[in-house]
């Protein structure tokens, strides 16, 4: 059985091309729901971008699909772009991702 950590570790391989950090990493995946389905195991999963204006939002947004759909035992994907909360990388980013950015 798929599990949300098994599509997270999935979601580790999507760096975002700015910054060249993982996603997860950065913080910027918020949820992932998980809903068996009559055409099997769905993702849903909320995210968000590093700004409102990010310029490679439709490419990030594609990796994490891409990424999710690998995933063994997922069958579909959907994507949800979501502002709220705005992105703070002192809340959302991993102590890493924090001293790679330079946050302290």
């Amino acid at each position: 059985m798929v599990s949300e950590s098994d599509v997270m570790q999935s979601l580790g391989e999507v760096e975002d091309p700015e910054m060249k950090i993982s996603v997860t990493e950065l913080g910027l995946i918020y949820a992932i729901r998980l809903e068996q389905g009559d055409e099997g195991m769905h993702a849903e999963i909320d995210m968000t971008l590093t700004s409102p204006g990010c310029p490679v939002a439709p490419e990030i947004m594609s990796a994490v699909h891409r990424s999710a759909l690998s995933t063994e035992g997922v069958d579909s994907v959907h994507v949800n772009l979501t502002f709220a909360p705005p992105w703070d990388p002192r809340v959302h980013a991993s102590e890493d991702a924090k001293f790679d950015l330079g946050v302290f």
